[in-house]
C-alpha cells in the first residue's frame, strides 16, 4: 500500500484513516494567512456507512486502498436481498437492500449496475446513469401542455415517483437520471 499526504486527498479516493478504511467525500485544501496549510475532509467510513468530517495538518500520512469498481447485472430481489450477476463469470451474489439505499428505486431487472469495492469491501452499487421506464401511473395529459413548462408526479415501472412534463401519459417510456431522478426526455 502505498503512503499518502494531505495533497494527494480528492474525492472519491479509499483511504486509511485511524484503522478504518474510508472514501473521500469532500477535500478541500485550505492556506491561512498565518500557520500551516492543512486539508478539511469529510469522508465515510466503508464498514459503518458513517460520515465524518475532520482536519488534516501536513504531517498526515495515509494508506490508500486498494478501490475496484465491478459491472454486474441486476438479477431481481426477495424482499431484503438483491441479486446481482457477474455477466462473465455468471457468478451471483446477494446484496443486502440497507447498502444499497435509496438507489433501489431505480433498479430495473437485467440492468448493468456498477458495484464499488474497497478492499474487496462491497460498498456500494451504482445504478446505471439513465434508464428507460415506463410510467405506470400519472394524471392524464393534455396537449398544448408542453408551453407552460408545468410538472405533475408519475410512477414509473420501478416503483418511485417522480415529476414528469403535463403532457405525458399513463404508458409512455420516457427517460430518467438516476443521479438526480429526474426526467430527461420521452423515448
Amino acid at each position: 500500500m502505498a503512503a499518502l499526504g494531505i495533497t494527494d486527498l480528492k474525492k472519491g479516493l479509499g483511504v486509511n484513516i485511524n484503522g478504518k478504511d474510508c472514501i473521500i467525500l469532500e477535500a478541500q485544501h485550505v492556506k491561512p494567512g498565518k500557520g500551516n496549510t492543512y486539508v478539511r475532509t469529510k469522508y465515510r467510513d466503508i464498514r459503518t456507512g458513517r460520515v465524518n468530517e475532520e482536519n488534516f495538518q501536513q504531517s498526515a500520512h495515509f494508506d490508500s486502498v486498494n478501490m475496484r469498481t465491478r459491472e454486474m447485472q441486476y438479477l431481481y430481489n426477495d424482499g431484503d436481498t438483491f441479486w446481482f450477476m457477474d455477466t462473465e463469470t455468471y457468478e451471483q451474489i446477494p446484496v443486502e437492500k440497507d447498502l444499497i439505499g435509496d438507489n433501489d428505486k431505480f433498479l430495473k431487472e437485467n440492468d448493468i449496475c456498477l458495484l464499488q469495492y474497497a478492499n474487496d469491501v462491497l460498498y456500494e452499487v451504482d445504478p446505471p446513469t439513465f434508464i428507460e421506464v415506463e410510467i405506470t401511473e400519472t394524471d392524464p395529459g393534455f396537449k398544448g401542455d408542453t408551453v407552460q413548462g408545468g410538472t405533475k408526479p408519475a410512477t414509473i415501472e420501478t416503483g418511485a415517483t417522480i415529476q414528469v412534463p403535463m403532457y405525458l401519459n399513463q404508458g409512455e417510456r420516457i427517460k430518467v437520471d438516476t443521479r438526480d431522478g429526474k426526467f430527461v426526455s420521452r423515448v
